[in-house]
């Protein structure tokens, strides 16, 4: 395998010390990314009531802070480049607390959109994107554990934030909760300010020693294992450097030369394919419970599984992503990931009664944990540490689309057969066609770069017999 592409960053990264700090304050701005949009749901119906709105207008409000939150991607990576992680989270905290500060005095539905959904969006996506990018200057041997440790944040905020909002509606209404959920998300202006850049001084990369002393050779043999070979780049630094002459302003600050990175393309296709059919199992659990005739309370507890399963798998599966096994080839374990959900969904329309259901929550909580923990320490690994922050703001507005789209295509299915069994098999039979696709081109992928490595070795070795 070639060598990973840590080493082109020109320094060990320290692996732990004040990391680890900087993962709990990942754990915090990736929590509050995901899991903000969800939980403002239990506030539709009053809204909906106060504006005489819609179901589907007040729906629009969650949808347009998640597109936002992913579209923002590119924007939140030039600043991360520009400035680093800190400040950009910092300045993202703020600005989901202004936005719901400012939508608590909301005179329409439309000052919603814009505050909440725009506004908070975008605030989120500069706090999604920085926290993703400074776990890679911070490690690599442990860095898929790290990985899962920080995306552990979902579940558990979102399971905080689902109980106290319904607190906060009933003792407060919605616009005395807006105000009180704009002081709660400063959070994460907390956790930016424990993401100081890593101290490269102190940790530069003695090219006459051997492996690092508090990991011994096992860092070693991780570091050159680790699949961040991948981003040896299929351009050579001059023609990323004419790339960046020709392409004006954009690829000054955004890696434009990705979309020629193998490991990227797969990544990204197979990515945009699997989004249609991510989210919408998870959003259609409990109204699929009611459908079949289970009472209201139970079909929420089938919820509540699933989180729970799914907070303790994420950092079990970075766990097990980070073992001299599964790290060199963590690519497969992505795609098993992948078509274990496919799989999931596609036996879920044979589970009879409620307890049929609560198998398949966790079932499906073991899944989507395992996927989730996985989802940005594989881009990691393709494109490398040095190259992660534009490529996730690259891959986050390409996929606005499938994360927009999917739920209501999903709807749309249940509406048109009324029945729920088979928006699952649609979303059963679309991860499970991603998962086999990451299977065959990561593969290939391997193949290539196993070729490449063998290439790259035998003109090595004549240019020394020449010299000699």
């Amino acid at each position: 395998m070639p060598s990973a592409a840590a080493t082109s960053l020109g320094y060990q990264p320290p692996d732990g010390g004040w990391g680890w700090a900087v993962v709990f304050g990942a754990f915090i701005s990736i929590g509050f990314s995901y899991a903000f949009p969800k939980s403002l749901t239990i506030y539709f119906k009053e809204i909906q009531q106060y504006f005489s709105a819609s179901y589907s207008e007040i729906a629009w409000m969650s949808s347009i802070m998640l597109a936002s939150m992913y579209a923002g991607g590119p924007v939140s990576s030039m600043l991360v480049n520009r400035y680093g992680s800190r400040p950009v989270v910092m300045v993202g905290g703020l600005m989901v607390a202004t936005a719901m500060v400012a939508a608590s005095f909301g005179t329409s539905i439309l000052h919603l959109y814009l505050c909440v959904g725009v506004m908070g969006g975008f605030g989120l996506a500069f706090n999604l994107q920085p926290a993703l990018t400074i776990i890679g200057t911070y490690f690599q041997v442990k860095r898929p554990l790290a990985n899962g440790l920080a995306m552990t944040g979902s579940p558990v905020v979102l399971s905080t934030l689902a109980p106290l909002n319904q607190f906060l509606l009933d003792s407060f209404g919605w616009r005395g909760s807006f105000l009180i959920l704009g002081g709660i998300v400063l959070n994460c202006c907390v956790a930016g300010s424990l993401m100081r850049p890593v101290n490269k001084k102190v940790t530069l990369r003695d090219n006459n020693a051997g492996a690092p002393r508090s990991n011994g050779a096992a860092a070693e043999e991780a570091a050159a294992e680790d699949t961040n070979a991948q981003s040896v780049d299929l351009l050579t630094e001059q023609e990323r450097n004419e790339s960046s002459k020709s392409g004006g302003f954009a690829s000054r600050f955004v890696d434009l030369t990705l979309f020629r990175h193998r490991g990227f393309l797969i990544y990204l296709t197979g990515n945009v394919v699997m989004f249609f059919g991510f989210f919408a199992p998870v959003v259609f659990l409990a109204p699929y419970a009611k459908h079949q005739g289970i009472d209201e309370y139970s079909a929420a507890f089938l919820l509540s599984i699933f989180a729970l399963v799914d907070m303790f798998v994420r950092p079990g599966t970075g766990f097990v992503a980070n073992s001299k096994w599964i790290r060199p080839r963590i690519q497969y374990f992505f795609s098993f990931a992948v078509t274990y959900n496919g799989v999931c969904h596609l036996l879920c329309p044979f589970a009879s009664g409620y307890a049929g259901l609560v198998v398949y929550a966790v079932f499906f909580g073991l899944a989507f944990g395992m996927l989730s923990a996985l989802l940005f320490e594989v881009l990691m690994d393709l494109v490398g540490a040095h190259r992660f922050s534009t490529a996730v703001g690259l891959v986050t507005i390409i996929e606005c689309g499938p994360v927009l789209l999917g739920p209501p295509i999903s709807g749309a299915l249940v509406d048109i057969f009324n029945d729920y069994k088979y928006m699952y098999y649609a979303c059963g039979v679309v991860m499970l066609v991603s998962g086999i696709f990451f299977f065959i081109m990561n593969y290939y992928n391997y193949k290539k770069l196993e070729e490449e490595e063998r290439e790259r070795q035998s003109v090595a070795m004549e240019m020394r017999t020449n010299c000699l």
